[in-house]
C-alpha cells in the first residue's frame, strides 16, 4: 500500500508539471501558427509547425535514453538544479505579474504583432517560405523548453515515456482548443498555470537535488507533496506581501 502510495504521488506531480508546462509552452506557439496561418496560408504555416514538432521528438528520442547510462545520483542531482532554476524563473516572472509589477502575457496582443509583421513582409511567390519559418521557429523553441522538462523529469523519474505522452496530449488538447476558440487565447489564466508550473518544478527540483545529495526524505515520494504545499504557500504569501507593500507606497506596473 505504501509503495502504491509514493509511486502515485510522484506519477501525479510528473504528470502535472509536465501537463501545465506544454499547455502553456503550447498556448503560446499556437498564438504564432494561428497568425501566419490567417495572414500568410495555412499550407505553409502547418509545414512548418510539423516540421518543428517531428524536430523535437527526435530531440527526444534521441537525448532521453542517452541519459539513462548516466549515474543516478549525478542524473538527479543536475536534474535537480536544472528544475530550480527554471522553476524560480517561472515563479518569480509570476509573481511579478501578479502582483502588477510586471504586464501580464497578453496573448491578442502577440497575435496582433505577428500579424503586422507578417503584412509587412509582402507576398512571395510559389511556397511561402516567411511563414514556414515563422511557425517553426514559433513552435520550436517553445517546444524546446517542453522537451527538456520532458527529458529530465522523464528520466529521474523512470518514466519518459508516461512524460512524452502527457507533453503530446496536452499539444492535442491546445490544439484543439485553438481550432474552437480562434484568437480568444487571451481568456486563458497562462499566469496561474506559470505559477503552478513553477511551483511543481521547484518541489521536483528540490527532491531531485536531495536524492542526489543522498537525502532521505521522510515518506519517500510523499514528500513531493508537503514540497508543493510549502512551495505554493510561500509563492501567494511573497504575492500578498509585494502587493500589501505597493499598496501602502504606491507602487506602479512596469
Amino acid at each position: 500500500m505504501f509503495i502504491a502510495t509514493s509511486v502515485s504521488t510522484a506519477t501525479i506531480v510528473l504528470v502535472g508539471a509536465v501537463f501545465l508546462a506544454s499547455c502553456v509552452e503550447m498556448v503560446e506557439a499556437l498564438t504564432i501558427v494561428l497568425a501566419v496561418g490567417h495572414t500568410r496560408g495555412w499550407r505553409s504555416a502547418l509545414e512548418g509547425t510539423g516540421v518543428a514538432l517531428l524536430v523535437l521528438i527526435a530531440l527526444v528520442a534521441a537525448f532521453g535514453p542517452a541519459l539513462v547510462h548516466v549515474p543516478l545520483n549525478i542524473l538527479r542531482l543536475v536534474v535537480g538544479g536544472v528544475l530550480l532554476i527554471f522553476g524560480m524563473q517561472w515563479l518569480r516572472k509570476s509573481i511579478l505579474r501578479a502582483t502588477g509589477l510586471k504586464s501580464k502575457h497578453d496573448e491578442d496582443a502577440i497575435y496582433e504583432a505577428t500579424v503586422a509583421t507578417l503584412r509587412a513582409v509582402g507576398d512571395t511567390p510559389g511556397r511561402d517560405r516567411v511563414a514556414f519559418v515563422l511557425a517553426f521557429k514559433g513552435v520550436f523553441l517553445e517546444g524546446l523548453e517542453v522537451v527538456i522538462l520532458v527529458i529530465t523529469l522523464g528520466i529521474s523519474a523512470h518514466r519518459l515515456g508516461l512524460a512524452a505522452i502527457v507533453a503530446a496530449i496536452a499539444v492535442v488538447l491546445v490544439a484543439l482548443c485553438g481550432v474552437i476558440v480562434a484568437k480568444q487565447l487571451s481568456k486563458v489564466p497562462e499566469n496561474l498555470l506559470k505559477m503552478s508550473v513553477g511551483v511543481l518544478l521547484v518541489t521536483y527540483g528540490t527532491f531531485w537535488s536531495g536524492e542526489g545529495l543522498r537525502v532521505r526524505w521522510p515518506g519517500g515520494d510523499t514528500w513531493l507533496l508537503f514540497l508543493a504545499v510549502l512551495y505554493a504557500a510561500a509563492t501567494w504569501g511573497a504575492v500578498y506581501i509585494v502587493r500589501r507593500s505597493l499598496e501602502s507606497s504606491g507602487g506602479v506596473r512596469v
